[in-house]
């Protein structure tokens, strides 16, 4: 599946289908966190790999330029040899960080039930 291209068919212009699948994949939100924990600095490639060291190149990279074609992340390359790149958050994503840090708080307060849950749920399956 074309990352870039994610369109229902019954409900093109459907905001949960085009726009939160995009944001809520594996590596969207956090790369986003990630530029947000340097604050206002932009952040090079090579660094954002380090701070999220189970992402590979590839993932990092077409992760950064879909949040850049959504408009949530800003690309800019300085003309210098070797050419330096950096990634910053755009206003559009400082404007959804309240609803993302809200979101990272409840599944901070959530986690070890929900973990319970499931290891409830497994053992149960497996005795069905």
């Amino acid at each position: 599946m074309d990352r870039t291209t994610i369109e229902d068919a019954v409900f093109p212009d459907c905001p949960i289908r085009n726009i939160l699948a995009r944001l809520c994949d594996k590596w969207s939100l956090l790369v986003m966190y990630t530029l947000d924990k340097a604050g206002r600095v932009p952040m090079r490639f090579k660094e954002l790999q380090r701070e999220i060291p189970d992402i590979s190149q590839k993932m990092l990279t077409v992760t950064l330029r879909t949040l850049e074609e959504d408009g949530y992340v800003t690309r800019t390359i300085y003309p210098e040899v070797p050419p330096r790149v950096e990634y910053a958050l755009t206003e559009r994503t400082h404007s959804l960080l309240p609803y993302i840090n809200a979101l990272t708080a409840w599944a901070m307060e959530n986690m070890d039930p929900i973990m319970k849950d499931r290891k409830t749920f497994a053992r149960h399956s497996k005795t069905d």
